[in-house]
């Protein structure tokens, strides 16, 4: 069966077709012998055996490689079937309306015919898919790995329809796991519902399971979490498929599984972009990226090239990373359908002031997204000058030169270190939310500004910290054992600021919904385990002190406003955020830029508190605690200048 090609299979469509026929008969008269229809029988045989190959041909039958058959050949071979026996009726009762020489067919028989015709013709071609199959799994070198899929749904579907047809892979499913009672018993493609996440541990030691799949590219990270930790206490490995924002292409196969980082863990559900507003509001217009080689801005440029904009302005002070992002950006454009963008790369600092109008007055911006900045909190704690020449007088420059130029929309991206502020970081964002507000105020343009927190992955990420102190061998450093942080992602922060981007009108802050603040210890500890280590015994956790101008926890509602819902379930709107903009706000920071020139800290760190009155820099430090309690029992080592403290195992 293995040898048989598209000419034996017609041969067999030839000697099959008249024996369904035959069939067809005697289940319409109830007798093997036809009598007076044999003549009918007859020439409908001969009519379909020449219309049959015709239309095989045309519906492309015998130029299917039926090793691999699926669904859909068996369901274009039906179709193709039922066709071919309606036209030979057809052309039955046509030639003898037109010769009468033609014996009468039974009205019944092209209705019967065809789902018998379909069946045998079926046949050979199936027994070839079934051989192929056995052959496959029978060159297979080792025994199949046996692996659980967490998961009923549609990926579960693609990834179980993909080990079974490709022995290679060396696995076999032997159970699909889901929360879902209602699916408890029910079958894909062949492969039981056994349970759902607790029956991991038995079902892994009665089959033997060494790995479980996770096929929910949409579940919570919660849900990744928790049968993480289930796996990792059954000695089972786990793989994942990635979540949906990391589907670029959409499709989902064997290839994509991955281990679980971090990402997964701290997941939300996928977040509902209405593309068609955004797409809109982009499409054939001039846009330009401030800060655009960094971890934000090169999302937002990736982003924004799906949209259809005629020109992506790059504007950086890096020159390397704003030539790698230019030229990934050029690549994705030559495979996009239709003209592509042109991509425009500017290397310029936006502390220069001339320098920024002769940008705008060459490439005449009409959207400008604002991502450049200094945000690590530590070293602004240091060089507040430094702080204020970017944050402060940057941001002022380029609205200046926006309403010169007349950039129809401006969207900055802010912190929410910047609400309540008790760094320098915090309160120069703060100054320049209060220049975005003024100039929407002086202009009635939709200059907006968008909150958020930390980014995982972008540059100073505490998880990249993480990742190269376990690399190294640990300590892994935390500030504070109650230190909590608000994490999204880098494309769901860049899709929602991209939404937050056509909700603005005039003056707005929007504040994103970051989900549940996260312990950055769990953080730690999560990030351990997920490279095969374990607390205490291969990793340290240090806690070394909260550092200067660091918070506990992050602050969602600055004083004076109040955080409103917008159309958008995740993106809120601050009432009241402009009513909280000093009148001589522009005279203020043009004293604050003179102390910044002259490199006076003092003076710079004096008018931060007259601008932003909310700003309050921490005094003292809070103790480090061990578990939520006074440290006691605990190993102390030294690291760098000061003491840390070593978490007690449990």
């Amino acid at each position: 069966m293995q040898r048989l090609t598209n000419r034996h299979f017609l041969l067999f469509d030839v000697l099959l077709v008249p024996l369904a026929i035959y069939a067809s008969f005697v289940l319409r008269l109830e007798t093997f012998n036809l009598k007076s229809y044999w003549l009918a029988c007859a020439h409908f045989c001969i009519v379909a055996v020449i219309v049959t190959p015709l239309v095989f041909r045309a519906f492309g039958i015998y130029r299917r490689y039926w090793r691999y058959a699926s669904f859909e050949e068996v369901l274009l071979l039906c179709g193709a079937t039922s066709l071919a026996m309606g036209a030979a009726a057809i052309v039955l009762t046509l030639i003898d309306f037109v010769t009468s020489v033609v014996a009468t067919v039974p009205r019944s028989i092209p209705f019967i015919v065809p789902p018998i015709a379909a069946s045998l013709v079926s046949i050979p071609r199936l027994l070839v898919r079934i051989g192929a199959a056995r052959e496959r799994r029978r060159r297979a070198t080792d025994r199949p790995a046996p692996v659980l899929i967490m998961g009923a749904g549609d990926a579960a579907s693609i990834i179980v329809r993909e080990i079974q047809r490709n022995p290679s892979l060396g696995m076999e499913v032997v159970g699909l796991l889901d929360d879902d009672p209602a699916k408890r018993g029910l079958r894909l493609h062949g492969v039981e519902v056994l349970g759902d996440r607790h029956a991991i541990p038995a079902l892994a030691a009665r089959h033997k399971v060494r790995q479980v799949i996770i096929a929910m590219p949409g579940a919570p990270g919660k849900a990744v979490r928790d049968i993480m930790h289930i796996c990792e206490a059954a000695g089972v490995a786990v793989r994942i498929v990635p979540a949906v924002h990391e589907l670029i292409d959409g499709t989902i196969s064997v290839s994509k599984l991955r281990n679980i980082q971090i990402e997964d863990l701290l997941r939300r559900a996928p977040v509902q972009t209405d593309t068609a507003a955004v797409r809109a509001l982009v499409s054939r217009r001039r846009v330009l990226v401030t800060g655009g080689g960094g971890s934000i801005g090169s999302e937002l440029c990736r982003q924004l090239l799906r949209c259809g904009p005629s020109h992506l302005i790059v504007l950086g002070h890096g020159e390397n990373s704003v030539f790698e992002i230019c030229n990934e950006l050029t690549r994705l454009a030559d495979g996009q359908p239709g003209q592509s963008p042109r991509i425009v790369s500017v290397i310029a600092d936006i502390r220069d002031l001339e320098r920024l109008r002769a940008v705008f007055e060459t490439h005449t911006p009409e959207i400008v997204f604002h991502a450049a900045a200094h945000k690590h909190v530590p070293l602004m704690e240091e060089h507040p000058v430094e702080a204020v020449s970017n944050n402060v007088v940057g941001t002022r420059n380029l609205l200046d030169v926006a309403l010169e130029t007349g950039v129809e929309r401006f969207v900055m991206i802010s912190s929410d270190k910047a609400v309540n502020p008790t760094s320098v970081m915090g309160a120069t964002k703060r100054i320049a939310e209060m220049l975005v507000l003024d100039a929407a105020r002086v202009s009635g343009r939709p200059y907006v500004a968008v909150r958020f927190g930390n980014v995982l992955g972008s540059r100073g990420s505490v998880a990249l910290t993480f990742k190269r102190q376990i690399a190294a061998g640990g300590p892994v450093t935390v500030t504070h054992p109650e230190m909590r942080r608000y994490f999204m992602t880098i494309p769901e922060a860049v899709q929602l600021v991209l939404q937050a981007s056509v909700l603005g009108r005039a003056g707005e802050i929007f504040m994103l919904d970051m989900g549940e603040p996260v312990k950055v210890v769990d953080l730690a500890r999560d990030m351990i385990r997920l490279s095969g280590l374990e607390v205490g015994r291969d990793i340290d956790i240090c806690f070394t002190g909260v550092r200067p101008g660091e918070k506990l926890f992050e602050e969602l509602f600055a004083r004076g406003e109040e955080y409103q819902p917008t159309v958008h379930s995740k993106i809120f709107v601050a009432a009241g955020a402009s009513n909280n903009i000093p009148p001589a706000l522009r005279a203020s920071v043009a004293a604050l830029e003179q102390a910044a020139r002259a490199n006076n800290d003092a003076a710079v760190r004096r008018m931060l508190r007259d601008i932003v009155p909310e700003y309050c820099p921490p005094t003292s430090l809070p103790p480090v605690l061990v578990n939520g309690d006074a440290p006691h029992t605990v190993m102390v080592r030294p690291l760098q200048p000061a003491n840390v403290l070593i978490e007690s195992r449990l």
